[in-house]
């Protein structure tokens, strides 16, 4: 990669970005525990989770692209925090960059744009699990004014050991 500063672009997330955005995840459900995922998916598996995410809405998914190659650094997304309907006005936010695409801004330019596109839904709360350790999730997200409300130990097993999940909120 080169060492110039690329221009990171933010638009909606929309269903040709399918394919880039499944390989980004994938990486995560083998390589890391930050996802609890253990297997990989398809595309055609991923796909109902991307139509989850319309253009409007509390639930988003927001895309980083690399200017003139418009290659996907990343995604964001807020989601159902849970399924009852008294939850409604909170979603759980995340974001999965490219394995290259750590230390550069793009998340920040992520969750910028998805707490834009979020400023006028009617929400209350932000929340975000993050697999420990990852100082890198917890800085950002503390930047953006999440503060941490407690964690589950061991609460998932991946690659033969437990693993800790903080939770973190943010007043929306």
């Amino acid at each position: 990669m080169s060492s110039e500063r690329t221009e990171v672009q933010v638009r909606p997330g929309v269903e040709s970005d399918l394919d880039a955005l499944t390989d980004i995840y994938n990486h995560y459900v083998r390589e890391t525990p930050i996802t609890f995922d253990t297997a990989t998916f398809t595309p055609v598996e991923r796909r109902p989770w991307l139509l989850s995410h319309p253009e409007d809405g509390p639930h988003r998914l927001m895309v980083a692209t690399a200017g003139d190659s418009q290659r996907i650094l990343g995604y964001a997304t807020s989601s159902a925090f849970r399924p009852k309907p008294a939850y409604e006005t909170s979603v759980e936010v995340t974001i999965y960059l490219a394995p290259d695409a750590g230390g550069r801004g793009v998340g920040t330019l992520l969750y910028k744009a998805l707490f834009a596109a979020l400023a006028d839904e009617d929400l209350h709360r932000a929340y975000a699990g993050i697999a420990q350790p990852n100082e890198a999730s917890v800085r950002l997200h503390e930047r953006f004014g999440f503060r941490h409300v407690g964690t589950y130990r061991e609460v998932g097993r991946k690659f033969g050991r437990y693993w800790d999940v903080a939770w973190y909120e943010k007043d929306l």
